[in-house]
Formats: C-alpha cells, structure tokens, sequence
C-alpha cells in the first residue's frame, strides 16, 4: 500500500490488519463507525491510499475522484443505515482541527449528540469543517 505507516491507525483499518468491523470495502476505500460518534448515526469513509490530509489534495482527476467516490459511499451507506434522517452531513476536518493524519470523510445523520458536539463541524474561514461538496468544487480539475 502506497504511503502507509506502520504507526497510521487509518492504515491498519485500510489493510484489515485492524479489528474493525468495515460498513463498506473497496479497492480505493473503507468505511466503518467512528469510534467516538457525534451524532445519530457516524460514519468514516477512508482512502485505502495513504493520504494525510485535505491540503494534499491538488486540482487532478485521481484526487476529484477519489473523493467524489467517497461521498458517495458515504450517502449510500447513511441513507441505508438511517433512512429517516432529515439532515445529514458529509465533511472534512482541516489540519490543525483533523484528529488522524489519513483523510477521512465524515458522514453524519443528524441530529449531533450531544448537542454541543455541532461545533466540531462549524467552518472557520480555512480552517475547521469543509462540506465535501465545497472541497469537491476546490479540487474539481479545469
């Protein structure tokens, strides 16, 4: 696997060498329940790549790719899993607020819990919480 550390939990989950149970398998990514949720339902959508974090994406079919595939994992697994939510979420931490040095999308079925936990999710200008559909149009190649 191109990239990976020994060290990047992300990693081991990617390579199975981790005991987490996978929502979803693929040859670019996996999905699994953060460990620490934030809200109704908390999903993580990582790339099997090793890739550290939104600041390493550039402008390149691969990246804009990539991360579309991911979203869509996401959504799919969101709308399965908790059809009867009003409001969901699909982001990104930017560094110095992401808690893993691996991108990894965060899909959210609102609502937050607790309540509080909303901020984590705020944009701050260029830092905090990028929407996927934001960082997509950032990266979308010319």
């Amino acid at each position: 696997m191109e990239g990976a550390t020994a060290s990047c939990i992300f990693c081991q989950i990617a390579t199975k060498s981790a005991s987490t149970t996978l929502l979803h398998s693929d040859d670019k990514v996996v999905a699994f329940q953060d460990i620490n949720p934030s809200a109704f339902r908390h999903f993580l959508v990582i790339p099997v790549e090793h890739i550290p974090t939104v600041n390493d994406l550039q402008k390149r079919d691969e990246d804009y790719s990539l991360v579309n595939h991911m979203l869509n994992v996401g959504k799919t697994l969101l709308h399965q899993d908790a059809p009867q939510s009003k409001e969901y979420r699909f982001g990104f931490h930017r560094p110095p607020f992401n808690s893993v040095d691996h991108l990894h999308l965060h899909c959210l079925a609102l609502p937050f819990i607790p309540r509080w936990k909303h901020v984590k999710y705020m944009s701050l200008g260029h830092h905090g919480f990028v929407e996927a559909g934001q960082l997509l149009e950032k990266i979308k190649p010319s």
